[in-house]
Formats: C-alpha cells, structure tokens, sequence
C-alpha cells in the first residue's frame, strides 16, 4: 500500500508537468487548428532559458521559472510571427510539417548553445520529508512545489479564459472562429496571447521537468507524445480536458512501473491514446476552450 501511494505521488508530479504541456496543445489547436509538433521542443528551450538565468544571475530554479516562462512566451510569439503567421492560410497539414521543421531548428540551436551532455539546475541530495503517519511515505520538497504551483497555473487560466474579455474572445474563436470574426474579434491579437500562454506553460513544464529529473536536448521531444495523449484523452482543444488527461496520463505511466519495467512507460501513453481515438476520439470533455 505504501509502494502505492508513493508512486501516486510520483504520478501526481509528472501528470503536473504533462497537464502544462497539453494546456498549450490543446489551445494551440483549438485557435489555429493545428497540431503543434514542436511544442516538445519548446519545453526543452525553456527550461534551458531557465538554466540560463541560474548560471548567469544565481537564481534558484523557482524564481528563474517567471523568467523562464516570459522568455519562452516572447520566443513563441517570434516564431509565430515570422514562420506560422506567413502560412496560417494553407493546409493545416503545411502548418504541421512547418512545426516539425521547427522542433529540429530548436533542438539543434539548444545543442549549439548548451551543448549534448546532460545538466542539472542544482547538484547535491534533496533530502525528502518522512511522514511517518502514512507509512514513512517520502514526498521530496520540489514534487510538492511543482503540484501547487501547476494548481496556481491552472487556476490562473481558467480565470482568464472565463472573467478577461480576450479569454472570452479565444473560447469564442475557438467556438466558431467565422462568427468571431464577423463579431468584430480581434483575431490576430486572440493569436498572440494563445502563443503567449502556451509558450509560457510549456516553459513551466519544461522547468519542472528539469528540477524532478535533469535537462537534456531531447527531453521535450521523448515528452511530447505523454503531451499529446494527455491532450486526446481530455479532449484535443479543451485546456480543462488536459488537465485531467494529463494527471490520468501521468498516474497511468507511473502505476504501470508495478506491473512492467520503466522503460516502457511512454507506451502506456500511446496505448491510451490509441484506446481513446479508437473508442472515443472527441476525448473524454465536450465542448470547446
């Protein structure tokens, strides 16, 4: 029972940083229609922007994770602005390809930049807590930072997206994207606050990917399949479908070490999917953002 809950918790932490990810995923393809391969790769530029201001300023990896998030939200917008704004009116499969391309550039400059090897944003042992109340059940510090601060996240969109007049506008875009239009929607603003948002949560993922494990070139990329099952099963196009699609992704992953070996946890992620688009490819919510 204890070995149980223990790896729940583990769950728990890596669903938090799957849920960031699939938000982005999900409000990406419910604005533009497309699916966003490099959105991976966008998780692993920020946590490398993160590393950066903790090699350059001394941060520790929570207060370098605003400055992670604003980077990586400036950076999405530029992107967007000079390669998928030029092609956002051809076949969504272009805009696909066109993002595939994107994750190589990305993963290739990260190498060019921070090198192949493996970093870490802090050396040295965490000490977990011992509740011996529950068995001896061990939580580590930064899992339960990473829990909370998802919740906030989440918390902070979900406001935005039901009480701000642009997130109104975005669920209306995404609702019907020609009557918003004709309804006066600014529609190239409602654009740039979606990368804003997504490049700031897959930043967030990013980090806390890399203070639960370490950083590594392709981090993102072996991450971004979880991503996208988290995004399916929710409901690809639903930010509140991720969320829960993301802590079912990561319980799942984490539950099946019981049972198989570890390595083979990203295939628990696509057996999921592969289940949910054959049984119920709209995912488990209805609905739009």
């Amino acid at each position: 029972m204890n070995d149980i809950l223990q790896i729940l918790i583990y769950g728990m932490v890596l669903g938090s940083v799957l849920s960031m990810g699939a938000i982005g995923v999900s409000m990406i393809f419910g604005i533009l229609r497309f699916a966003h391969f490099a959105h991976g790769d966008f998780m692993t530029l920020g946590a490398y922007i993160g590393l950066t201001f903790i090699g350059v300023m001394g941060l520790s990896p929570w207060f370098a994770l605003p400055a992670a998030m604003v980077g990586m939200a400036v950076v999405a917008v530029v992107i967007d602005q000079l390669l998928y704004r030029r092609i956002r009116r051809t076949q969504p499969v272009i805009l696909l390809i066109s993002s595939f391309g994107m994750a190589l550039i990305l993963r290739s400059l990260i190498q060019l930049i921070w090198g192949s090897e493996n970093q870490t944003y802090a050396s040295g042992i965490q000490f977990p807590w011992r509740l011996d109340v529950l068995g001896g059940l061990r939580i580590k510090p930064d899992h339960v930072w990473i829990v909370l601060i998802s919740l906030g996240l989440v918390a902070g969109v979900h406001l935005f997206l039901t009480r701000t007049r642009m997130g109104k506008a975005m669920r209306a875009m995404s609702d019907n994207m020609d009557l918003a239009l004709v309804s006066g929607i600014p529609a190239e603003r409602v654009i740039i606050v979606t990368w804003i948002i997504g490049g700031a949560l897959a930043a967030a993922a990013g980090v806390f990917l890399g203070i639960d494990t370490r950083l590594h070139p392709v981090m993102g990329w072996t991450t971004l399949l979880p991503v996208f099952a988290a995004a399916i099963l929710g409901g690809i196009g639903r930010p509140y479908g991720a969320i829960v699609g993301g802590m079912i992704i990561g319980i799942s992953m984490e539950m099946s070490t019981l049972f198989i070996s570890a390595a083979y946890k990203p295939a628990v992620a696509f057996a999921i999917m592969v289940m949910m688009l054959i049984f119920r490819p709209q995912g488990i919510f209805k609905g739009t953002l």
